[in-house]
């Protein structure tokens, strides 16, 4: 694992403080950025925490953020921004609450979050999600050259040998990524709070199939479903539908239990060789 370095560490990164009721101010970190700007599971690790401070000063004994839809308004610099907090509801197995985050009084996302606490060792009643097959990690490839900047800073992602021909210009006919990541921020390994992040760290689906590297994210939905159990998470992302300049993707991450712990859908803006 990477040495502390100050200002890497996400929980740091992604903390909010209270800046009046309803009220918090952040400020976006270089290190989770992706193609110069904030990285959009970072940005929902930050709306999580004003959503669980915000709910908690209203009575909430919540633990864990457990779902988050947010639709990405305008793209974010680094740098201050505010939030505000509008808790809809305190209930007993969950709560629900609403996020804005603005900068320079422009809105950039907002976010309807579920907040409830995920029991250890619940008994899963059904499990229809499969892992993926993969190579070991030692079989498995990581970019290299150059120093990494961004997200790729703070994580260690190694992908399956048989998903990465785009690398060297080798397209696929098959919109898929997977691989492992972990966490290597200096600090922590992933939790349920830090799966927000994970469920948006795969690169886009749609760089085998040719696109360019500008795939942003309208939308973008994240379940954490249990905390992982493993310093490293595999799965998969995969683009479902292209049509229209537009593409939907699903990830899933599981850990060395084979069990699901977080999964996401998005629609993003894709560009493709021959248009759209």
């Amino acid at each position: 694992m990477t040495p502390p370095d100050e200002g890497r560490a996400l929980l740091a990164a992604a903390s909010v403080e209270p800046a009046g009721p309803g009220r918090f101010s952040a400020v976006l970190s270089p290190h989770y950025t992706n193609v110069g700007h904030p990285h959009g599971g970072y940005l929902q690790c930050v709306i999580a925490s004003a959503a669980l401070a915000g709910a908690s000063a209203e009575g909430s004994a919540h633990l864990h953020v457990t779902a988050v839809t947010t639709n990405f308004v305008n793209a974010p610099e680094t740098g201050p921004v505010d939030l505000g907090v509008v808790v809809r509801r305190i209930g007993r197995g969950v709560s629900f609450v609403s996020v804005t985050l603005e900068q320079n009084g422009q809105l950039v996302t907002e976010s309807l979050v579920t907040v409830g606490t995920l029991q250890e060792g619940s008994r899963v009643r059904y499990h229809g999600a499969s892992a993926p097959e993969l190579p070991t990690l030692e079989r498995s490839l990581t970019r290299s050259g150059g120093e990494e900047e961004g997200i790729r800073s703070v994580m260690e992602l190694r992908l399956d040998p048989a998903v990465t021909g785009w690398w060297d210009g080798q397209l696929s006919s098959t919109g898929e990524v997977r691989g492992w990541m972990r966490l290597d921020d200096g600090e922590a390994s992933w939790s349920p709070w830090s799966l927000l992040f994970a469920t948006d760290a795969f690169p886009p689906a749609t760089l085998p199939l040719g696109s360019s590297g500008w795939v942003p994210t309208l939308q973008l939905t994240s379940y954490v479903r249990r905390a992982p159990t493993s310093e490293w998470l595999h799965g998969f992302q995969r683009a479902v539908v292209i049509a229209d300049g537009l593409v939907d993707e699903r990830c899933e991450l599981f850990d060395d239990s084979g069990q699901l712990v977080a999964s996401s859908t998005q629609l993003a803006m894709v560009r493709l060789p021959g248009g759209n």
